[in-house]
């Protein structure tokens, strides 16, 4: 990637290799005022990634799914988090990926998702971008009993909430990713939206 006039990149080095790479980058950024200064950080590449809510509108209920996160225990919070399914893109397509990673967490087959948009989460440390797709869901549509891979760490809960409840969750804290608040959001302003004359 050429850089930009704005950017000098100085110097890379990798700190690590693993489940992704973090990097660190000592360049010289050019300033509004036409100076340039340099900086030194940290960002980590672990490939971007896509996540779905699911809405049944016979239940009025959302598909979600509860599981294990490290970091958020690292961090003293309830480590069992409360999501809209997700996955890592590896070279998909977001949407054949967000198809495949229904099955595999929640077990719902579902053929036709919306792509809503694409956002950066952290925009200050992690490269990833997440694919937001919006699907609509009937009980018809199991095939499995998902739970996602074992031989990937998984363990995974499914979730038919009432979108009413998950709101609530919401505003008590049960529900604390952004990605999955982001989708519920925009799920309840849709909804609003539908109804208005």
């Amino acid at each position: 990637m050429a850089e930009p006039e704005f950017l000098k990149i100085l110097e890379t080095s990798v700190l690590s290799d693993d489940w992704g790479k973090l990097n660190r980058y000592r360049f010289e950024l050019r300033r509004r005022d036409g100076s340039w200064q340099e900086q030194t950080r940290e960002a980590y590449d672990r490939g971007n990634g896509v996540t779905c809510l699911l809405y049944n509108p016979e239940t009025d209920c959302v598909l979600l799914t509860r599981q294990f996160r490290l970091p958020v225990w690292l961090n003293g919070k309830d480590p069992f988090l409360i999501e809209t399914p997700a996955g890592l893109l590896e070279g998909a397509h977001p949407e054949d990926r967000m198809q495949a990673e229904l099955i595999e967490e929640t077990g719902f087959d579902v053929s036709v998702l919306e792509h809503l948009y694409d956002l950066h989460m952290s925009p200050g440390s992690v490269t990833e971008y997440l694919s937001f797709f919006t699907g609509t869901y009937h009980l018809k549509n199991k095939v499995s009993e998902g739970g996602g891979e074992r031989e990937e760490g998984e363990d995974i809960q499914v979730l038919h909430v009432p979108l009413s409840k998950a709101l609530d969750m919401i505003r008590t804290g049960e529900i604390c990713d952004a990605k999955t608040i982001i989708l519920l959001q925009d799920l309840a302003l849709r909804k609003r939206a539908a109804t208005r004359p």
